[in-house]
């Protein structure tokens, strides 16, 4: 059809909920999962993941921005939707006609909720952020009491949570992650004495690597997808389950050439044929999300076996080896993302050829191309 391209990103719902559902395992009864659907979820599409993960029992969800949080909502998402990055004051209408819950950092945050719940004549929970090691956005421990006494003067305001966040809970011998929790759990005390409130700083290396750090309700993010953030693939052998990636990307080869020994590939002829040399060309490259910093690097599936790519990265084409792969021909499929016969390339595969990590490539992936839902 001529809506189609010749690339396609399907993503999974039975991987998303078995991904959910292995989180839920991982903690105890009483902890809530907030899914972390922010930057379209990961590249899966935010609402289609949200009623993936709702349908497996989720009612929490977790965005970057205001905006993604009202598509959620006119996507038909109930339950809480966090908004994590704050909001300018003339959008905080949008928090109370939505239902949404935001983290506040500043006293202005907080100063126009409490001015818009009072024309509205209803109240508004927030959780408060606080900075415990990752030196980005949030209150510091030290001001917190001071903070809680200045929003609590405030009218129409609930603080019903405070949270964090942490920077190495990828691996498993962080000394930070062990003291940025020590340093959370005196803000959750001094909460605690004050209100009733829910605390969470518990990512996805913190659900998998730190038990401990669970709290009242963790964030899962990159381990709903089917990744482990530390880029090694998680598997429960005791149990047999474990973390499924949802996402696998798709193309088709468009022309089979010979070259000769001695001839150059792509734009600044950066590969030179060693030998009599068959070359693959595939309509994917930069524009598709496949980065140009795999020129020369990256591999494809193509028949079962993999293929190295060949010169440089085109904004839509890209060119690989298939010269021990005798039978490839024109319209073959080519797996970029995914598994082909017994070989598979994961997100962590690539992110390693391009110094990065698989959410970025997820992202790449999905945001860039036509995407497919299995059921």
């Amino acid at each position: 059809m001529e809506n189609n391209s010749y690339n396609c990103v399907t993503i999974s719902s039975a991987a998303l909920q078995n991904n959910y559902n292995y989180i839920k395992s991982q903690v105890a009864a009483d902890v809530k999962v907030m899914a972390m659907v922010k930057a379209d979820a990961y590249g899966h599409d935010m609402v289609w993941a949200a009623k993936a993960f709702a349908d497996a029992g989720c009612d929490i969800f977790g965005v970057a921005e205001l905006c993604e949080a009202v598509r959620l909502r006119k996507g038909g998402i109930s339950g809480r939707i966090f908004v994590m990055l704050g909001f300018e004051d003339d959008a905080v209408d949008s928090f109370f006609e939505h239902d949404l819950t935001p983290a506040i950092y500043s006293y202005d945050s907080a100063r126009a909720l409490s001015e818009k719940a009072l024309q509205s004549g209803t109240r508004i929970d927030v959780h408060i952020k606080v900075d415990t090691g990752m030196s980005r956005l949030g209150v510091m421990p030290e001001a917190l009491a001071d903070f809680l006494d200045t929003i609590e003067g405030l009218q129409g305001i609930s603080i019903v949570g405070v949270m964090s966040h942490f920077p190495e809970s990828d691996n498993p011998e962080s000394g930070s992650t062990e003291k940025g929790f020590a340093a959370f759990s005196k803000v959750c005390t001094t909460l605690k004495n004050r209100f009733k409130g829910v605390c969470h700083i518990a990512n996805s290396g913190a659900v998998l690597n730190f038990p401990n750090t669970h709290c009242d309700m963790v964030r899962a993010g990159i381990a709903l997808y089917g990744y482990n953030p530390s880029g090694i693939p998680h598997f429960d052998s005791l149990s047999a389950t474990g973390l499924i990636p949802a996402m696998s990307f798709r193309s088709k080869v468009l022309q089979v050439k010979t070259f000769p020994e001695g001839t150059g590939i792509s734009y600044g002829l950066t590969y030179i044929t060693h030998r009599k040399t068959r070359i693959a060309v595939l309509p994917v490259g930069y524009e598709d999300g496949y980065s140009r910093i795999l020129s020369n690097r990256g591999e494809v599936l193509i028949r079962g076996q993999r293929a190295p790519i060949r010169g440089r990265i085109c904004m839509n084409i890209c060119m690989v080896d298939v010269t021990d792969i005798s039978e490839a021909a024109a319209g073959d499929e080519a797996v970029f993302l995914g598994t082909q016969g017994a070989e598979t390339i994961t997100a962590d595969d690539i992110a390693e050829k391009m110094g990065s990590i698989s959410y970025e490539v997820l992202c790449l992936f999905g945001n860039n191309n036509q995407r497919v839902y299995r059921e």
